[in-house]
């Protein structure tokens, strides 16, 4: 009886010449892109982001209490600008097939997004830095700048946001970030798991109790905040909110694949899928050098806005948010979030805080960093 040996695939190299291309944009506003998950803010599309990275707030879920708010309506969570643009997502152009890994954003957000708020985006490459990595050896980050702007015309927020590219061969090869993780399967005890609900049940969200400026001090600790363990289940839940940017089905999946040949990846059926799966199928992420299904960057840099919006409350503003990936987390891990008050500053008349966060894995292992800047009210 004849058999079929799974495919291999062979993934194309970063060239000098797909480089060149590459630095030509630097500067030029992207006027051809994939359209966005999201083009407004309804209720909907806040809500299921929300719940996507697993938060609850009722200013971002409930129409009934965010009425009574100083907004009066809905507001969408900070984050959920993520779905308004693929580009700060992580969709970058050129280099046709090579792997890209979302690293890390940098955020300022001016305005609130209300319920029903039509979101505009402007966006271009903003640079192209080598690098030299223990995972894949020569890398390449390349930064996007995006702008958003709401139905009025009003500048709601910007960003610089990065993935890096890679060979993907080199990485499988090398692999050298996660050679004793990978295939690692350690079940937690129920001990294990009764700490982490622990966190979970004693987690606050500030609501309607005002945080005021007066009574944070420099070297206050928020309390932490519990994400996972991780599992497939909760990768696509994000998904389901925030989008995607390959997941396409039948004939659009076809049409996206023609239209751009390097990025269909051939399965075990030799049937081109999306380079996407490496967050749900544990296969192909091994193939990339990865240590399992992992979850999504975006996704984390999430986790760290939530941590802040659940701490300043309804009546506080997330001005700043700056968050940077350091490794996988994959299916199996968990985390938990940290943080500490850094500086208080006032600024053009308005009362700031600064924080800095981690987000730490139960091996102890650094999974992100960042800093965040929140106005807070003030009791004068």
């Amino acid at each position: 009886m004849a058999t079929t040996a799974e495919p291999k695939n062979k993934f194309p190299k970063i060239t000098e010449e797909g480089l060149d291309d590459l630095r030509q944009r630097i500067g030029v506003k992207i006027e051809n892109t994939v359209e966005p998950w999201n083009y407004e803010a309804t209720r909907d599309a806040i809500r299921h982001y929300a719940h996507g990275i697993g938060d609850d707030n009722p200013l971002w879920c409930d129409p009934e209490y965010a009425a009574k708010t100083k907004y009066g309506s809905l507001v969408a969570l900070p984050s959920f600008l993520f779905t308004t643009s693929r580009i700060i997502s992580g969709y970058c152009g050129g280099l046709s097939g090579v792997h890209a890994m979302w690293a890390g954003a940098d955020w300022t957000w001016h305005k609130p997004v209300l319920r029903n708020d039509t979101i505009r985006v402007e966006a271009y490459l903003k640079d192209l830095v080598e690098h030299q990595t223990k995972f894949a050896g020569r890398s390449f980050q390349q930064i996007y700048h995006v702008d958003f702007y709401n139905q009025h015309g009003d500048h709601v927020a910007g960003a610089d946001s990065w993935v890096f590219r890679t060979d993907r061969d080199e990485a499988r090869e090398r692999g050298t970030k996660y050679t004793e993780a990978r295939g690692r399967v350690e079940p937690f005890t129920q001990e294990q798991l009764d700490e982490f609900y622990e966190i979970y049940d004693q987690e606050e969200q500030r609501g309607a109790v005002p945080r005021y400026f007066e009574d944070v001090n420099v070297g206050d600790k928020l309390p932490p905040m519990m994400k996972g363990p991780m599992t497939v289940t909760g990768f696509i839940c994000y998904a389901q909110g925030w989008g995607g940017l390959y997941i396409r089905a039948n004939k659009l999946a076809y049409k996206m694949q023609k239209a751009h040949p390097g990025l269909g990846i051939r399965n075990r059926f030799n049937v081109p899928d999306c380079p996407e799966r490496v967050h749900w199928d544990e296969a192909f992420a091994l193939e990339v050098g990865a240590p399992g299904a992992y979850d999504y960057g975006p996704e984390r840099c999430s986790w760290l806005t939530h941590h802040m919006t659940d701490w300043i409350g309804d009546d506080g503003f997330l001005h700043k948010s700056s968050c940077q990936i350091r490794r996988h987390n994959p299916d199996g891990d968990a985390m938990v979030i940290t943080g500490e008050v850094t500086r208080k500053f006032e600024e053009n008349g308005k009362k700031y805080v600064e924080v800095a966060q981690k987000a730490t894995t139960h091996r102890g292992e650094l999974s992100a960093f960042g800093t965040a800047v929140a106005e807070l009210p003030s009791k004068a």
